[in-house]
């Protein structure tokens, strides 16, 4: 499949898990935002100088600045067939400007209700010790430590309901954008991790 995709959905959808299985059936590298931010800042480049004055300063970094480290990271080898864009864009402005510099495939939107979304993060908890996330309902923990589990800060309901919200303001506009490029395709996430992610090799096999 020549050409990038771009996969979104909600905090707690399971895209870590899917973008995974979409590199290894794509070969296609990840780029996550976030993690060229941090390269660019520690290589001390041009754009990553300009990158770490706002972040150091509590701001977002401008578009202008991530579209431009997008680019640069386009024009490495491994992505000459394309990328797999996790969590960008997250805006229309942000989806133009991409438009300009990299060629899409496919936008693959992994769809959850939010009550199911706030179950699953609410219900997270994790092994101190070794890092372990396991779920009081889905994936309990061995008796043997469930004692010294705990809830992660930011595991609660009032902060899933604000990223939530924030969510659907900026990327339901964006799925309908996509949608009237013929470019979306809307997965249900609300089922196994196997049947997602079938699904989802499913629609890019015939592309």
């Amino acid at each position: 499949m020549k050409g990038s995709i771009v996969l979104f959905g909600p905090p707690g959808a399971g895209k870590g898990t899917q973008a995974n299985r979409i590199v290894s059936l794509t070969s296609k590298p990840q780029v996550s935002t976030g993690d060229m931010l941090r390269q660019a800042v520690s290589s001390g480049s041009e754009l990553g100088v300009a990158a770490r004055a706002f972040m150091e300063a509590g701001e977002l970094v401008p578009d202008d600045v991530i579209i431009g480290l997008i680019n640069q990271r386009l024009k490495e080898e491994d992505a000459s067939s394309g990328v797999l864009f996790d969590g960008f864009p997250r805006t229309i402005a942000q989806a133009e400007e991409l438009s300009k510099i990299a060629q899409l495939s496919v936008v693959i939107s992994i769809e959850v209700p939010d009550e199911s979304i706030v179950e699953r993060i609410v219900g997270r908890r994790m092994d101190p010790e070794t890092g372990n996330i396991y779920h009081i309902k889905f994936n309990p923990a061995p008796e043997s430590i469930a004692h010294r589990l705990i809830q992660r800060k930011d595991d609660n309901e009032s902060t899933v309901r604000t990223r939530l919200s924030a969510y659907h303001e900026q990327t339901s506009p964006l799925a309908s954008w996509y949608e009237s490029q013929g470019l979306l395709i809307k997965i249900n996430g609300n089922r196994s991790i196997k049947k997602v992610g079938d699904d989802i090799i499913s629609e890019l096999s015939d592309k």
